[in-house]
Order: C-alpha cells, then structure tokens, then sequence
C-alpha cells in the first residue's frame, strides 16, 4: 500500500536546481549512452561543427533534473514508483559551460484502475541564468498499490 495522492499538490513548485554544464559530465554522458558523433565529446569537432563548445546530448537534461527525491517529501514508497513516460520540447541549444535553471512544478495527478494506479505529471522549465529558454521536460510518474 501507498499513500494517496493528494490532488491538492497540482501546481506545487519544487526548489530550483542550478547547475553548470561541465565538458566533462557531457563526455562522460555521451559515452554512456553510446554516442558516436565527435561533436558530442571532442571540442575540436564541436568547434568545427560551428558550435562554442559540446552541445549538450538531447537527454542529457532529464538526468539532471530527474532526482527522485521529490518523490519521498510526499510520502511516495519509491519501491512503488514505475516510469511513465517523459517528453522534451527543445528551446535552444545548451552548450558545456552554460549554467541552467531547472524548475520544476506539478501540473497533474490523476488515477487508473480504480486507484491502483496514480499517476503524477511533472513538468520542469529549464533556462539559462539570464532566462532564456532552454527547453521544457515533462515526466509521468507511475505509482502503483502495494500489497502489505
């Protein structure tokens, strides 16, 4: 069993994350997710592809934003948390040395199966310090009923 989900956190606001993009994190991350394009890792091939430094990977936002610890200030069992899904609408390209802003905001719970499954919709506006869009991250968190 987990808690319910209260409705009530619809349009809750979480602290902001602030963070610097490092050359090193993007390596790191390309590599992981088995990136081949030297754009991505080499400052060389960046540059020559006309970009001021390695562009961040399309899904290299998510993993900064994606801490789970949200979850426990709402009394959610994370061994009850199942992925649901996640979309991204890109802005602008974000570069290794940029410092973004993730903000992020309930904007939905809703339930399935006559509550055995709750559903929690999170999106997260990421910007550059002077504001300027970066792209806008949405995630559906799954959580189901456990038995006792």
């Amino acid at each position: 069993m987990t808690a319910t989900i209260d409705p009530a956190i619809v349009g809750t606001v979480h602290p902001t994350i602030e963070t610097e993009i490092e050359r090193g994190r993007l390596r790191a991350f390309a590599h992981a997710i088995g990136e081949t394009d030297p754009v991505y890792s080499d400052l060389g091939a960046a540059r020559a592809a006309g970009h001021p430094d390695l562009p961040v990977p399309p899904t290299f936002l998510f993993g900064i934003g994606s801490d789970m610890a949200w979850l426990d200030t709402l009394g959610i069992d994370l061994a009850a948390v199942l992925h649901g899904s996640q979309r991204f609408t890109y802005r602008s390209m974000a570069y290794a040395g940029d410092t973004l802003r993730f903000t992020p905001r309930i904007v939905d719970t809703y339930e399935r199966k006559g509550g055995a499954l709750q559903f929690l919709v999170r999106e997260t506006a990421v910007t550059r310090i002077d504001g300027s869009a970066v792209a806008d991250l949405q995630e559906t968190i799954v959580v189901r009923e456990v038995a006792p």
